[in-house]
């Protein structure tokens, strides 16, 4: 798990619990989320961008994303968690072959108008 310290978040709280047929990580309790499943295309990546109103917590579901939260860059790899508080600047992109997908849970007012992009390779405005 990858978080940032400047704010805990749900991630930190993630619970695992074994059971005789298997387990499973219960990432969220008791919360308003919004929850999508992201696809990356081989050699793409999302604008650089903020929101003040979510945070966001991602988890990599196939192929290593490279990741940017504020200032720093990583590639995360297969079922690593990462912790995107609210106003950090942050991108995912897929510097691989396969398509990649990420689990997102939003936490807080979801709405894409609040997408603030600072940078963008596909020249798009706001939201």
């Amino acid at each position: 798990m990858t978080g940032l310290e400047r704010e805990r978040g749900p991630a930190e709280e993630i619970f695992e619990s074994e059971r005789p047929w298997g387990g499973f990580q219960q990432l969220v309790s008791n919360e308003s989320v919004t929850v999508k499943i992201i696809t990356v295309q081989p050699g793409h990546r999302l604008s650089l961008q903020r929101h003040q109103s979510r945070s966001e917590m991602w988890t990599v579901l196939d192929v290593p994303i490279d990741i940017v939260v504020d200032d720093r860059q990583w590639t995360a790899a297969r079922g690593e968690t990462i912790w995107v508080p609210q106003g950090a600047t942050h991108r995912m992109g897929n510097s691989g072959d396969a398509p990649g997908r990420l689990l997102e849970v939003a936490f807080g007012h979801f709405d894409e108008d609040d997408i603030e992009r600072l940078e963008d390779d596909y020249a798009r405005t706001e939201g």
